[in-house]
């Protein structure tokens, strides 16, 4: 019985993990341009920096640690700006890029490229702590981060929450790694700075919403 109960938690977390990480924000254009440049194992593994995030918010609303929350929720704004800095200044960097790795050999991705890529992505996910505003909602309705929820079930809730994110990433990165295949050299320039100039939107609109 207890068995079940943790397996329908993880279910639900997966669910949860799923479903925040599907729509297409700027983590996902930064996932899917990846993908499309440097391949589905860089796409994948940024996208893992983004369930990695997911996971640490949902660790800290499901372990109820209410003080911590609201010490990042108090700074979301000054999180919130970095963020829109780093996203201005990726978009622009994207934007001039004109040579891709699709005239490069193939071989084994660079560890140190893939870590850049998974903290990169990391960091900027977590630069929206309201994220954890919503966790803490729903595991509060599960009766987690309440103390009426063991630490176990918590911890089986955050796992699913993490494998339900890696699920959409592993998906969004194998669909486009095929779209890759099709692509001319060309074609990718105008990814570029097409993907460039949306990430550099989302950075100014997420510096925007700070002045209201």
């Amino acid at each position: 019985m207890v068995d079940m109960v943790l397996c329908m938690l993880f279910f639900k977390g997966a669910l949860m993990g799923f479903s925040i990480a599907a729509p297409v924000g700027p983590i996902g254009i930064i996932c899917i341009r990846r993908t499309l440049s440097h391949g589905i194992i860089n796409g994948f593994v940024s996208g893992l920096g983004a369930a990695s995030a997911d996971a640490c918010y949902g660790m800290i609303a499901a372990a109820g640690l209410t003080s911590l929350a609201s010490l990042l929720v108090d700074n979301s704004s000054l999180m919130r700006s970095g963020g829109g800095v780093f996203l201005i200044y990726l978009g622009i960097k994207t934007l001039m890029t004109r040579k891709t790795s699709m005239t490069n050999r193939p071989g084994s991705p660079v560890p140190g490229v893939l870590a850049r890529s998974f903290t990169s992505v990391f960091f900027l996910t977590l630069a929206n702590p309201m994220t954890i505003i919503s966790f803490t909602a729903i595991f509060a309705g599960l009766g987690l981060g309440t103390g009426s929820g063991s630490l176990q079930e918590a911890i089986f809730m955050v796992i699913g929450v993490f494998s339900g994110s890696a699920v959409w990433w592993f998906i969004l990165s194998s669909l486009f790694g095929l779209v890759k295949l099709k692509m001319t050299e060309a074609v990718m320039v105008w990814i570029n700075r097409i993907s460039g100039i949306i990430i550099s939107i989302f950075g100014i609109t997420a510096l925007g919403s700070l002045c209201f």
